[in-house]
């Protein structure tokens, strides 16, 4: 009887173990102000002016990237308005808008991949970008850090 109970235990055993795996293929993530933020909508597209723009959302708040058309390399923010990170958040009641641009901001987009083929798009960043409401001194920056991106589909031409 002992043989068959130790037998039973460790096919439930076995059996209990189970592994969920889920693939954040693709991603859009980091760190805001040291929260776990993660993206549930992203796309990347370039406009008939030439601008690549990233763009990630979750609910009402939104991350984008703008740049120029993309190489592997690292973008540095708060230098000009070619390459911008901005935050915003568009809950009526908790209204609010973060960006970087000339003089203003600091960090870095890089781009560790571009690829044309699959039409993607993957990176890194990292960034402090200021309120435009330089009235609101109860929040004057936002801080993402150990931000991902990876491979966010990318559709070469739009009309934005």
């Amino acid at each position: 009887m002992k043989k068959y109970f130790c037998l039973l235990m460790t096919i439930v055993l076995f059996i209990s173990c189970t592994e969920d795996i889920k693939f954040n293929n693709p991603a859009f993530q980091g760190l805001k102000d040291n929260n776990f933020w993660r993206a549930q909508s992203y796309n990347a597209y370039t406009t008939t002016n030439g601008e690549f723009i990233i763009e990630s959302a979750l609910g009402f708040e939104k991350v984008t990237f703008k740049m120029p058309y993309p190489t592997q390399k690292t973008y540095i923010l708060g230098i000009d308005n070619i390459t911008t990170a901005a935050y915003s958040n568009t809950l009526p009641a908790q209204s609010e808008e973060f960006t970087t641009g000339e003089n203003t901001g600091s960090g870095q987009i890089t781009v560790t991949e571009f690829n044309t083929e699959t039409k993607t798009i993957s990176g890194t960043f990292k960034f402090k970008a200021i309120n435009v409401d330089k009235g609101n001194v109860a929040k004057p920056e936002i801080n993402f850090t150990e931000g991902v991106f990876y491979k966010i589909p990318v559709n070469i031409t739009s009309n934005y």
